[in-house]
């Protein structure tokens, strides 16, 4: 057996021209804002690659760089400027923000819409109620690639692994509801026998941050699994599954080029969706 590898990069390509195509079309041009505090190299990256999908399809970009010194208040007045710019329809904060900065504090003070990651409580709370809201990046991203490949989650054993509020928390909430009707465990670090549930899962999703921590003999034959994690090692980025579960997967997203990619695109997405509102 060699697994499909369900790619992001095509997908995402796919929907950056769909919304390039919807910018087109609009009476006014989107803007996303981006606020980045300090100089963490992945971070750093990681809004460089935002800035630069914007250009690809049209959308304006804002963004605000502040020193990792910055104070927690000079922080929110950043968010309170991108809160009331006009040309703004929704911004980011990047984290992790630097210690001794209350994050909460921080995404609790973004106007809920303006919140491109949906992370204000205001939206998490309609998505725990199942109330229409913008829904944060990754765990769209993760759902909008399964559908792609028509992999049905209803009744089906999900197994996520870490419990994070960007990914792990939110996406076993969505994968819960209708119409997606999944089976979800979500597994953390105080979890017992997790070499157990990963054997009996029929998709594995791994977003906790240990390189290659998932070898193909744990998972199941024909297992679907969705690699999330990434961590920088000696050896480069490395995600928290090993690619040799392509021998027993039946599919798997790798990293790189499977929901990084999309994570992306769907923040473009939740951008055209707070512009609707």
């Amino acid at each position: 057996m060699s697994a499909q590898i369900l790619d992001g990069k095509a997908l995402a390509q796919k929907i950056k021209a769909q919304i390039t195509t919807q910018v087109k079309g609009l009476n006014r041009q989107p803007g996303l804002g981006t606020i980045l505090v300090g100089d963490d190299p992945g971070s750093v990256s990681y809004v460089a690659g935002k800035h630069k999908d914007c250009a690809d399809v049209g959308i304006a970009s804002i963004r605000i760089d502040l020193p990792a010194t910055a104070t927690e208040s000079e922080i929110l007045q950043a968010v309170n400027q991108l809160n009331n710019e006009a040309n703004c329809t929704g911004f980011i904060v990047q984290l992790p923000l630097p210690h001794g900065v209350d994050a909460q504090k921080v995404l609790t003070a973004v106007d809920p819409s303006k919140d491109a990651d949906g992370l204000h409580p205001i939206n998490l709370g309609n998505l725990v109620l199942d109330s229409k809201t913008i829904t944060p990046c990754t765990p769209k991203a993760i759902l909008k690639l399964l559908n792609e490949y028509k992999i049905d989650l209803s009744g089906k054993s999900v197994l996520i692994i870490g419990r994070g509020t960007t990914v792990g928390r939110p996406l076993s909430i969505l994968l819960s509801q209708k119409p997606v009707n999944a089976t979800v465990t979500l597994a953390h670090t105080a979890t017992k026998n997790l070499p157990a549930l990963i054997k009996s899962a029929d998709v594995v999703i791994a977003a906790i941050g240990k390189p290659h921590f998932i070898k193909s003999e744990m998972i199941k034959d024909g297992a679907v699994v969705v690699d999330v994690g990434i961590t920088r090692t000696d050896a480069g980025l490395l995600g928290d599954v090993d690619p040799a579960v392509v021998s027993t997967a039946s599919f798997f997203a790798p990293m790189p080029g499977g929901v990084g990619p999309m994570t992306r695109a769907m923040l473009l997405s939740n951008l055209l969706e707070l512009m609707e509102k």
